[in-house]
This record gives structure tokens, C-alpha cells and sequence, in this order.
């Protein structure tokens, strides 16, 4: 049903959730996500506990859908950057300012997992998604293969799901993802603060390296 088909009740619902799930970021950003609570946004809402129960039913369905919108997200930015024409660094660009635009949500997603949460199988579906993408790209980029990384994940591939990549493209996509995540993670976390050297020249020099330098 389209939005100018839906009843005034539906709409009012759609709304009352995405005002729960601007409450439940804002919680995020001050104490994590291991800090949410259902019944502190019903406060802030004017809501009871129960009432609020009506459009999530507990802490994980919420979180889950907060997930959900994050990799939703980033499936778009990066599908979005391919159909451009983006390589794999232009690939890497898109997923800095991504994750710049908006730390915590990033944090929610590629963080310390939230204790007790168990992300339900679509999800991990959605994370494929992206992983495809940087898959394509890797594949596209070409080079030689033939190293002991190579071997081990032409016979450990489960995280590629069926995507064709030979085992050269698999090390490249993969160390790609790793060490930018890692980048990303240090900058977001404040790690790098003090030291005197801007961030983005670091990330930069690691898409360089792994675009130009990683065979």
C-alpha cells in the first residue's frame, strides 16, 4: 500500500516509530547502545512503558531495526557509488564519508557487539549485500593471485556467499575491508586525536596502498 493509500492510523504509527527510533540514536550517541532503554524514550515521549511496547516489542527488535536502517544505508551508498563508476578506492571514499556522516551508526554496525543481541538472518543478508559490491570491484580490479591467503580462502569462502570471486579477488575485497574498517575505527574512536596528523591523509595512503600496492 502506497503512502497516499494509508489509513491515518498507519501513518500516525510509521511516525510514532521513526520519533522511538530518533530517541533510541540520541540514546546511542550518549551512552552506547548496551545503554538503551525502551522505557527511558516512553519518558522522554510521554508515553508508558507498555504503550511504547506497541510499536517495538523489546530492546532487540529495536536495536535490530537500527541495524537494519544502518546497512540499509550503506548497501545504498555503495550500490549507488558502483553504479557511478566507483573502484574499489572510490568504493573506500564512499565508505569513510559514510561512516563520518554519522559515527554511531557506524559504530552500531562494525563496533563491540551490543552484550546478549543476536542479529536475526536477514541482516547478515543485508552485510552481504555490501560485501558484494566491494566483491565486484576487487574482481574487476584484476592481478595476480597465488598467495598462502589465496589458498586458504579458495576452501574458506562462506563469508562471500555465492559470489564468483576467485580467491585473488577474495584477499583483495577482504583486506581491503579489514584494514579500512580498522582505519575507520581508530579515527571514529578518537584514537588518532593528539597526534598531529590528519586522518584522512592516513586513510587515503591505505586505499592507495591497497588499490595500487596489494597484487
Amino acid at each position: 500500500m502506497g503512502n497516499g493509500t494509508r489509513t491515518p492510523r498507519e501513518r500516525y504509527r510509521t511516525q510514532v516509530r521513526a520519533e522511538i527510533k530518533e530517541r533510541a540514536w540520541e540514546q546511542i550517541a550518549a551512552s552506547g547502545a548496551p545503554g538503551l532503554s525502551l522505557n527511558a524514550i516512553a519518558r522522554q515521549m510521554g508515553m508508558s512503558g507498555p504503550a511504547l511496547y506497541r510499536y517495538f516489542a523489546g530492546r532487540d527488535e529495536l536495536i535490530t531495526e537500527l541495524i537494519r536502517d544502518a546497512y540499509r544505508g550503506l548497501a545504498d551508498t555503495v550500490r549507488a557509488a558502483a553504479a557511478s563508476g566507483a573502484d574499489l578506492a572510490g568504493l573506500g571514499r564512499a565508505l569513510r564519508a559514510w561512516a563520518l556522516e554519522d559515527p554511531q551508526r557506524y559504530f552500531l554496525v562494525y563496533g563491540t557487539p551490543v552484550p546478549g543481541y543476536h542479529a536475526p538472518d536477514d541482516v547478515t543478508t543485508l552485510a552481504r549485500e555490501i560485501m558484494a559490491v566491494l566483491l565486484d570491484a576487487a574482481r574487476d580490479a584484476g592481478g595476480p593471485g597465488g598467495t598462502p591467503l589465496d589458498a586458504h580462502l579458495a576452501e574458506h569462502r562462506q563469508w562471500a556467499g555465492d559470489h564468483p570471486a576467485d580467491p585473488a579477488a577474495l584477499r583483495r575485497a577482504l583486506s581491503f575491508w579489514t584494514r579500512l574498517h580498522g582505519v575507520l575505527s581508530l579515527e571514529l574512536a578518537g584514537h588518532f586525536t593528539g597526534m598531529g596528523f590528519d586522518p584522512s591523509v592516513l586513510y587515503d595512503a591505505e586505499v592507495d596502498g591497497l588499490t595500487h600496492a596489494v597484487p
